[in-house]
């Protein structure tokens, strides 16, 4: 057992995720590439396409029969097959594939826009098949030049490309490359792009290159998919706008019924917070891959060529734009949100004080209502001590009647006239303890 064994078993368990985060940082390692080179480059949208798919498609390749799903499951697969290799990686939205080979004879410096299709060595319509929608495709071609003088290499470059507008920069800060693409899509399909590096490049750094030039136009590409949303969204964020404009009218001049105000203004905040249920990760995604391009432009260390564009500033004039329209209408769905809750908020405050308003009435006149009832029980209270007086005295009058004709001396009407008031106060007071009583007790 070696010391670096002995020393992972006296290790606590491993956490679950650990090698997986920790093998993330090899996942996708560069490519090296033996110079002259051809890459071609095809990113599609995997949109509804499953790694069986696309496992069913690499088997097509010579020698690749025998590959299996699982063997998809890192999202990045190298495949070495004589003569070239031929990388699959699988992202969140997107599906890259890459193919390097030996650059073709007659594409070299010299050369005057040659063709490169029908000189990739991969099978036949193997490139139409890729399940999926293609929205990069790029011809990169990386040969050996002289940087010593850039304007020369410059001028043969754009002769390459076909005599189109360029843009271009001196790498590195030992200028150790020139990368130079005019932006073009072709009647093929594919962009395409040049890099001119001297013979002393690695093979290590010639693939750091152009995984970094590639990954430019790709995450420009995406980061521009969010442009379509916009301008999708700009007639609804109008009059979303005017409608909320005239609901917050009419909570000002109090024209129109709350009901009617709360029904309109439900409406209005369920499209916006459809739109952004539908639209919030693509303006995410849109932020993420604009960062990205830019930190890779960063990467390359440009060094300007005298009247050429760097692919530095052609992003800063070109997505910039493009990107704060994408920012301000992200900014603008948000701003919308937030007025249509405070509005909310005010026609919620408004119903809360009529609704007040009405529980004072009420309340109001269910004390007027006690106020009768205690009257009321006032009066019949008032009734009933003359009305139980009057039969007790009823019964005091009989009981006399009784005596004087069982031959007691006493006159019946006279002593009942005398206990009248006698009755009146024992019953009076009988009724207020009862009334004691009752309020002790609640």
């Amino acid at each position: 057992m070696s010391p670096s064994d002995a020393a992972s078993r006296s290790l606590p368990a491993d956490d679950p995720l650990r090698r997986l985060l920790h093998d993330e940082v090899h996942a996708r390692p560069t490519a090296r590439i033996r110079l002259p080179a051809l890459v071609v480059f095809v990113a599609v949208a995997n949109e509804d396409v499953s790694r069986e798919q696309e496992c069913e498609h690499l088997r097509r390749l010579p020698g690749q029969q025998g590959l299996q799903p699982q063997d998809l499951q890192g999202h990045f697969l190298r495949l070495r097959m004589p003569g070239y290799t031929l990388k699959w990686e699988r992202h969140t939205e997107f599906t890259r594939y890459s193919l390097v080979q030996p650059l073709p004879e007659g594409a070299t410096l010299g050369a005057r826009d040659p063709e490169l299709l029908s000189q990739i060595v991969l099978p036949s319509d193997w490139l139409a098949g890729i399940p999926g929608r293609t929205f990069a495709a790029i011809k990169l071609a990386m040969l050996h030049g002289d940087l010593a003088e850039p304007q020369a290499t410059l001028d043969m470059a754009r002769t390459w490309l076909g005599e189109h507008t360029v843009v271009g920069s001196i790498m590195g800060n030992q200028a150790h490359s020139m990368v130079v693409t005019d932006f073009m899509l072709r009647d093929s399909g594919f962009e395409r792009m040049l890099v001119v590096a001297p013979p002393s490049t690695t093979e290590t750094r010639a693939g750091r290159i152009s995984q970094r030039v590639l990954e430019i136009e790709t995450y420009r590409l995406m980061a521009l998919r969010g442009l379509p949303v916009v301008k999708e969204l700009g007639p609804f964020l109008a009059d979303s706008e005017r409608r909320l404009a005239d609901i917050t009218a009419q909570l000002e001049s109090k024209t129109t019924s709350d009901e009617d105000l709360l029904e309109t203004l439900v409406s209005l905040a369920a499209g916006i917070e459809r739109v952004t249920a539908e639209h919030a990760y693509r303006f995410s995604a849109t932020r993420a891959y604009d960062a990205l391009v830019g930190q890779r432009i960063a990467e390359l260390r440009e060094q300007p060529i005298p009247g050429t564009q760097t692919i530095g500033e052609f992003m800063q004039r070109r997505l910039s734009p493009a990107m704060a329209t994408v920012a301000a209408t992200a900014q603008r769905l948000a701003s919308l949100s937030e007025r249509v809750n405070r509005a909310s908020s005010l026609l919620r405050t408004r119903v809360d004080i009529a609704t007040e308003g009405q529980n004072r009435q009420l309340l109001e006149k269910l004390t007027r209502g006690q106020e009768l009832q205690l009257r009321l029980q006032s009066t019949v209270e008032g009734l009933s001590i003359a009305a139980i007086s009057y039969y007790v005295v009823s019964l005091l009058l009989y009981l006399g009647k009784a005596g004087k004709a069982a031959g007691l001396p006493i006159h019946p009407e006279l002593a009942a006239g005398a206990l009248i008031p006698l009755v009146l106060w024992a019953v009076w007071r009988t009724t207020r303890k009862i009334h004691e009583k009752l309020h002790a007790g609640s």
